[in-house]
């Protein structure tokens, strides 16, 4: 008689094995108080109004008042989704997140005349206010908003564009309920002859499947149902593309691409500059699939064929505590303090550890300013991916441990566009730390073609899904419109130039380029591939340099936000402005692959 595991119900988890939210709220009684204060505070932002620009005192009242609100309502949103993961079924938090919504809504429409205010203070006058020392703390955001002088429409052309949210989001709703709900992709036997549904979910499980005809057989089956409804979901992916074109016009930008990268500082150099550098690359990653050709000993590849690994699963197990010390222990390079404060923070109570009945699935990090930076895991002691993944989600908790602990409130949140860094640095060490450990080459085999896929994934894939939406946008702007046809073609072009001319594209390829949920927040995935060229090349700058160079990322992780990304990522020792860090990543890709050979 086979036996039954279950999962244990949220009641029944280890309290150790938990994440300790008392830093945030001892309880709800505690957070219901809180949101009171919250609350309390909405009428206040009326003694501010239309005062701004009489002095630095009264803005720099202004700005400490909506700082503070801000930071209460921070953490009470950290408490209430953080405890909503933990029991999905359980209500109670959902509900609180509700109510903070309503009341942090309320604060905000509160705290709407603030931005315009600023904004009509004359350049010369608030160039006298930031020399007063009040405003020190808050010149950095001044300086952001002001660049949005040149974007910002009259108060009335605002609350029209503001008016219009609901409908901008029509488009990726429409996708979401034609993806998730309306489709359904029937059923596939897999390789143990068991009958699974065909999800979004679980096609990556039958794209793993040692079985070449499990995979081809739900390849076909997914893709049947796009090629159905194509009309629909071009005509979505249109709309979502002609509302970035939209609000780019009515602003000024001179195109979408600048409207996206103007945020974060970015020239669309940067942005050209990975394209056109992956794509120098490309014969090795032909090189690449070929290899996977002949070491799976198929006549041909296909798509469907890239995601199996060449080398199983190695069997090693690591329970939570030997997870937590080869993290520790791979990061060595990055100080005895820095490993120290994460050893302990996995081994207390950072972590919310197992899976329980009705938990969240997947892992995530959550940095917080006034509690710990938690992170979500679902660990299983048997799958080595797990322990990779814990090393990734511990970048990003300590780059939030040093950013809250050395930047204020205002500054100390990190943008998405560095968010990767931390991460995947920290999967680079693991890597390098585990192949030195390894005791035969199957072992060090799996760990590269881990690395490979890594890389192949993050890099590569993401660059040819910008190259596609700058692609799609500039049709748009000029005038072009996307249909099925047109949408196919591009992408197909862009599959023709990438998986290479010995790779067999089915037909049905085409249409993945409806099913990617990025597309419909655009110019958003380019920062994926650069986080990890970034990474790569500080963690060999880390690796062969010395203190100055350790000193140089420690400094980056303490930053948060107080530089625009891309200076916080060249005084750390890396210049996504040139060419050499995504020369640097593709380089590093072509000798993996040369490895992989070898030891195959």
């Amino acid at each position: 008689m086979s036996t039954v595991i279950s999962l244990p119900p949220r009641s029944e988890v280890n309290i150790e094995d938990t994440w300790d939210l008392s830093k945030l709220f001892n309880s709800n009684e505690e957070w219901e108080a809180t949101l009171q204060q919250l609350e309390d505070r909405i009428d206040g932002y009326a003694e501010f109004k239309g005062k701004l620009g009489e002095n630095a005192s009264q803005l720099a009242a202004c700005l400490r008042y909506d700082s503070e609100t801000e930071r209460l309502a921070e953490g009470l949103a950290n408490y209430a989704y953080l405890k909503s993961t933990e029991d999905q079924t359980d209500s109670t938090y959902q509900r609180l997140l509700g109510r903070l919504q309503n009341v942090a809504t309320r604060a905000g429409e509160a705290a709407s005349y603030i931005r315009p205010e600023i904004m009509a203070i004359p350049d010369d006058v608030m160039e006298s206010f930031l020399k007063e020392d009040e405003m020190q703390l808050f010149g950095l955001l001044i300086e952001r908003l002001v660049r949005y002088k040149k974007y910002t429409l009259s108060d009335r052309e605002e609350q029209i564009v503001a008016m219009q949210g609901e409908m901008a989001g029509a488009a990726a709703k429409i996708f979401r309920q034609l993806l998730d709900a309306d489709l359904k992709f029937g059923f596939v036997a897999n390789e143990k002859g068991e009958t699974v549904e065909l999800t979004q979910s679980t096609f990556s499980q039958f794209m793993e499947s040692p079985e070449r005809k499990v995979r081809r057989s739900a390849f076909k089956q997914l893709y049947e149902q796009f090629a159905a409804h194509e009309n629909a979901f071009s005509a979505s992916l249109h709309g979502s593309i002609q509302k970035d074109v939209y609000y780019a016009r009515v602003r000024g930008y001179d195109s979408c691409l600048q409207s996206a990268l103007f945020a974060d500082n970015v020239p669309q150099s940067v942005y050209d500059n990975l394209i056109d550098t992956v794509r120098n690359h490309l014969p090795t990653l032909h090189k690449f699939y070929d290899l996977r050709r002949r070491k799976m000993e198929l006549d041909d590849i296909h798509h469907y064929d890239t995601y199996v690994p060449i080398v199983s699963e190695i069997e090693k197990h690591h329970d939570w505590d030997q997870a937590v010390e080869a993290v520790s222990s791979s990061l060595y390079p990055l100080g005895d303090e820095y490993c120290q404060i994460l050893r302990d923070g996995l081994s207390g109570r950072w972590c919310d550890r197992y899976p329980n009945q009705n938990k969240q699935s997947g892992a995530f990090s959550y940095g917080t300013f006034d509690g710990d930076p938690y992170i979500m895991m679902n660990y299983k002691p048997e799958v080595l991916r797990d322990v990779f993944t814990l090393a990734h989600e511990a970048g990003h908790s300590m780059h939030s441990f040093y950013s809250a602990g050395n930047q204020p409130f205002e500054y100390y949140n990190y943008t998405i566009f560095v968010a990767e860094v931390a991460s995947t640095f920290n999967e680079q060490l693991l890597t390098r730390h585990l192949l030195e450990q390894a005791t035969d080459d199957r072992e060090r085999a799996y760990l590269i073609n881990n690395e490979i896929d890594d890389i192949r994934a993050t890099i590569i894939r993401q660059t040819m899904f910008a190259e596609f939406e700058k692609i799609t946008h500039e049709m748009v702007e000029a005038g072009e419109p996307l249909t099925v046809d047109a949408l196919k073609t591009t992408y197909r072009q862009l599959l023709d130039d990438y998986f290479g001319p010995d790779f067999a594209i089915d037909d049905e390829l085409s249409l993945e380029c409806l099913r990617i949920p990025h597309f419909y927040r655009a110019f958003y995935v380019y920062k994926y591939a650069t986080g990890l060229s970034a990474a790569i090349a500080l963690s060999q700058r880390v690796l062969n340099g010395g203190q100055q160079e350790l000193d140089d990322y420690l400094s980056f992780l303490k930053s948060g936000c107080s530089k625009f990304p891309l200076d916080l990522l060249r005084d750390a020792g890396v210049d996504l402005e040139t060419p050499e860090p995504i020369d640097a990543a593709m380089n590093k890709f072509a000798s993996l692959v040369a490895q992989l050979d070898a030891l195959l």
